[in-house]
């Protein structure tokens, strides 16, 4: 159980980024007031912890629909999260856990940030969901692992709001130095994990037999 929580510990840390979402929070509500930025905060949160729960839960099901084994779930969601961590290690923005600068330049016209970009695709984006449904899917029914891992999700997703509600301190004292020194290494950790991710992929597919 341990390792099933320091993998999904290191893959939602990675994918969420907590300390990168609540720099680009204070990025983009630099004119609100505090009030305006906590409301914006619980209310991103929350549609952010709802989509991901969805997919927690019934994103199984939905592979199922379309035919997706386990195999090919391991491999394809190891070859985004190497994706990811690559940019990560080279300090790039990456689709799969940020906004690109035309969704910034349309998040900064908006009032109300809390659904788009803050839900998603800050939280709740293509690689923090790519995760969710891969950890869940590869605890092959354990209830206990699921669990293990939800409930990583929940702890991520509750330290992400709280860097929020900080978010201009946590801009001020980590500067875009430090949170690219953070980045560098979760990414090197993450890219270990997402190869170990394709390797099982590749085994359990049998194509190598």
């Amino acid at each position: 159980m341990l390792e099933t929580a320091l993998i999904a510990f290191t893959t939602f840390f990675a994918t969420i980024g907590p300390a990168d979402v609540a720099a680009l929070f204070a990025a983009l509500t630099p004119d609100n007031t505090p009030a305006e930025r906590r409301q914006m905060a619980i209310r991103g949160t929350l549609i952010a912890t709802a989509i991901l729960l969805a997919f927690a839960l019934f994103g199984e099901a939905l592979l199922r629909l379309f035919g997706i084994s386990l195999p090919a779930l391991r491999t394809a969601g190891g070859i985004l999260l190497l994706l990811i961590a690559i940019d990560m290690v080279f300090g790039r923005p990456s689709g799969g856990t940020t906004t690109t600068t035309e969704e910034n330049a349309e998040a900064a016209a908006k009032d109300d940030i809390s659904v788009f970009p803050l839900a998603t695709p800050l939280i709740a984006g293509p690689g923090a969901i790519g995760a969710t449904i891969l950890l869940v899917a590869d605890a092959q029914g354990d209830r206990l692992r699921i669990a293990v891992v939800i409930l990583v999700l929940l702890g991520m997703l509750l330290l992400t709001f709280l860097l929020l509600l900080i978010a201009t301190q946590v801009h001020k004292l980590l500067g875009v130095t430090g949170l690219h020194v953070v980045s560098r290494i979760v990414g090197v950790l993450l890219a270990a994990l997402a190869v170990q991710f394709i390797f099982d992929g590749i085994g359990a597919s049998g194509i190598l037999a």
